[in-house]
This record gives structure tokens, sequence and C-alpha cells, in this order.
């Protein structure tokens, strides 16, 4: 993780710089743009103003343009031959071409700071040149000079350039000192996050984070923690369904296994055959049932992709699957009520959703005593279908509601192993239901019946 802490920490100094120096280089190109053609204007009235003075008083010359050099100016006084003074500060570059000097000579005005050329990286306020001042033309006791002058920055501006070249370089210095130790409270819970993931991968889901923070770290600590718990319940659900396959299929085994073994001894009576040979075939159908219901469950586990859509009949989709139940609604004695108008139709897969209802009929008629009441009617409203499967039989308890749509859950384990059913009908109504982007839920009172509520959308 330190190659993490210390790639922000370069980022971050990169962005320092690049920043700068495009700060730098869009500064100076204001500079050029807008500032030097107003630095060059105010030069040249600075200079007319020491042309008038010293045209005024000729004898002060030398005084006043030493003065002036003094106050923070570096000016060049020639009269194009021989006479030549400095005054101030050395120009770095003495690099005036003559014929600009001529042309102040002739009585022309030189602007040297507004045409400096433009540098990127070099800004003209500070280049110390000779052709970096402004020219203006002067008489002194009955002689032609050109005056060029420009301030001299480091005199005028020394102590401002140092104080805020310091602020700056201060100001970069605390600020990285200061992201090295902010930095470290950005990497520390992801690298917290790194170590629950190797916890994680070792199977260990007893993780605690902190979530307490309410930016995108402590969301993603949240997450991480409900995805764990998530991976928990997955786990232990796998565990609970590979333990549940193999006592589904070890006891109909046994069984089988047991009365073959006694069907090879001679001394049964026929009666005692047929009743043996009837059990082996009640558990071979188990068995095959079993089988057709994991198939089914991991067919389905493909997702969409399993489905074959079609426009169909609500109606006589559920007629279909109460033919299949028919003989069991006339020896139970059972009431049906079919309410479901001819003009429902709904986009699926036939088959599939063939066995929802089909299964939701079938644990309605097998669950609820004789000459009780069975009820299905369905309605279209806000573009989705509902179809409600109600019954008047004994009802659920509220402490089995929430497991219902468990694999292999039972709410009597006895009578339901009895009965040769599997207990993954339900699970395989509500999968069959999702993968139609529909939902399912079950209300129940106990001694007053049960009631199931599909809702698929209208896709």
């Amino acid at each position: 993780m330190k190659s993490l802490y210390y790639r922000v920490f370069f980022i971050t100094a990169a962005v320092i710089f690049v920043s700068s120096v495009l700060g730098f280089l869009a500064s100076n190109m204001y500079y050029h743009i807008k500032l030097k053609p107003y630095n060059d204007a105010k030069l040249v009235s600075i200079a007319n103003q020491m042309k008038q003075f010293i045209e005024s008083e000729p004898i002060q010359m030398e005084n006043y343009l030493q003065h002036a050099a003094a106050l923070g100016y570096e000016i060049y006084v020639t009269d194009g031959q021989v006479d030549s003074h400095f005054y101030g500060r050395s120009f770095r570059q003495q690099d005036l071409d003559k014929q600009n000097i001529a042309l102040v000579l002739d009585g022309g005005v030189y602007h040297g700071v507004e045409h400096f050329p433009n540098k990127p990286f070099i800004s003209g306020f500070f280049e110390n040149r000779l052709s970096n001042t402004v020219g203006v033309p002067i008489q002194s006791s009955g002689k032609k000079y050109a005056l060029f002058m420009r301030p001299d920055v480091l005199l005028q501006f020394g102590e401002l350039r140092t104080f805020f070249a310091l602020v700056g370089l201060l100001t970069i210095l605390i600020s990285m000192l200061f992201f090295l130790i902010s930095t470290r409270f950005i990497v520390n819970p992801i690298t917290k996050l790194t170590d629950a993931t190797k916890r994680l991968a070792h199977g260990n889901y007893n993780l605690r984070l902190n979530s307490a923070r309410r930016d995108e770290i402590g969301q993603l600590a949240e997450h991480f923690m409900t995805m764990s718990r998530e991976l928990e319940r997955v786990d232990r659900a796998r565990e609970q369904f590979v333990s549940n396959v193999s006592h589904e299929i070890q006891s109909p085994l046994t069984s089988i296994q047991g009365f073959a073994k006694v069907l090879s001894q001679d001394d049964l009576s026929k009666e005692e055959r047929e009743q043996h040979a009837s059990i082996i075939e009640a558990e071979s159908r188990h068995l095959s049932l079993l089988s057709k219901q994991l198939l089914l469950l991991s067919t389905l586990e493909d997702g969409e992709e399993a489905l074959n859509k079609t426009h169909f009949s609500l109606n006589s989709h559920i007629r279909q699957a109460l033919k299949v139940l028919q003989w069991q609604l006339k020896e139970k004695e059972l009431f049906l009520k079919l309410s479901v108008p001819e003009s429902i139709s709904i986009y699926g897969d036939e088959v599939l959703l063939l066995q929802v209802w089909t299964n939701l009929l079938s644990n309605a008629v097998n669950h609820i005593p004789h000459g009780r009441r069975i009820e299905i009617r369905a309605e279209h409203t806000h573009a989705r279908t509902s179809v409600i499967v109600s019954d008047t039989g004994d009802g659920i308890a509220p402490e089995y509601l929430p497991y219902l749509f468990d694999r292999f859950y039972r709410v009597d384990r006895a009578r339901e192993r009895a009965s040769g059913r599997t207990g993954l009908g339900l699970a395989i109504v509500k999968r069959i239901v999702q993968l139609h982007k529909g939902e399912i839920e079950v209300n129940s009172i106990v001694g007053a019946g049960t009631q199931f509520t599909v809702r698929l959308p209208e896709l």
C-alpha cells in the first residue's frame, strides 16, 4: 500500500508543479497582452518628465540623473558618438541597436518595453536589457542626447520579490507536508479494506470497518460490510443447500436399498413383496421429482437467457394448470372460484409460468382441509398484472412466513416428507417470478387462510 501512498503524493506534487507552470504562463501572457503596453506608456511619461526637468535645468542634469537612478531607475544617456553614460545598476545586456539610438536623436520615441519579444518562460518586466527600455530625446547645453530608461526592479521590488518568493515556496512546502499527512487518512481506510478483502477471501466474514464516515470511503466500507454479510448468507445457504440435497437423496436411497435387500429374501409373502415394491416405487418417484426440480433450479440460475417469452391469455393458462389438479380438487371436495378476465394477457415464458400457477395451486390443495375454498383472481393496474391465489385453510404462523421461499423449507417436515414433496416448489416459484422482473408475497392468518400474490410487470 506504500505504492499508493507515494503515488498519490507524487501525483499531487506533479499537479502543483504543472499548475504553477500553467499559472505562470497565463500570467506572463496577460503581461505581454495587457500590461506591457500600459507599462511602456507609463515609462515614456516618466521619461518625458525627466526630459522637461533636464531641459529646464541643464546644469543639474548629472545630479538629477544620479538621484533618479538612486530612486530606482536604470538610465543610459548617449549622444550617439563617444559621450555615453550609465546611471544606476548595470544592464545585463547592452543590446540596443544604433538605429534605435539614431531614431531618438532625430526626435522620435523608442518603445522598447512594448515591442520586447514575447517569451513564454521569460517575463519582460524582469528582463534587465538595454533594448527593454523606453527612449526620448533631450536637449542639454545646446547638445542632443538620447535618454533610455527602465525601472530597476531589484531596487524597487527587491524585498517584495524575496517576500513573495518566500511566501510561494513556504506555501508549497507546507501544503505538501499537510498533504503527506492528509493522504495517510485517505490511504489508511483503503489499506484496511485491502486487509478485509484478504480475510474475506479466507472465509472470515466477521468484518468490522469504520462506516461512520460520511464520505465515499465511509459508503464503500458500509457497502463492503453489506457484501460480507451477503456472502456469509450465501455461503451458509450453499452449505445448507448441499446438506439438504444430501439428506433428500440419502433418505429415499436408504429406503430403496433397505427394501430391495428385504425383497431378496425368499420367505416373503406376495402382499409383503407388493408393499415393499410400492415403497421402492414411491421413493424412486420422489428421487425423480427431486432431480427434475434441482435441474430446473439450475436452469433458472442462467437468468433471462433461460426464458422463452410469448404473449398468451392468462385465463386459459390458469385453466390449464387447474386441469392437472382437477382430480385432487374433487377428491377433497374443494370449492374453486376463478375470477380472471379474458382480456388479460401476459408476456412471459408459458412453460415456466404454468409451473408457478401449478405449484401455488398444488400447495393450496394439499394444505387445506376437505370442503374448504380456493379463489384465483387477477387484475391489471398500473402497467402490471396481479394474480392472487387465496384459500380458507388453517393458515401459517407468522414465524414461518419469512422462510417459505427458502429451498427445502417445510413448515411440517414430517408431513411434507411423507407426502413425497421436496420443499423446492416455492423456491422455484420465486425464482421464475424474479426472472420475469416480478415479485411475490405471502400473507396468512392462522385459522383464516393464506394468500399468495404474484405481480408481473407489463414488458
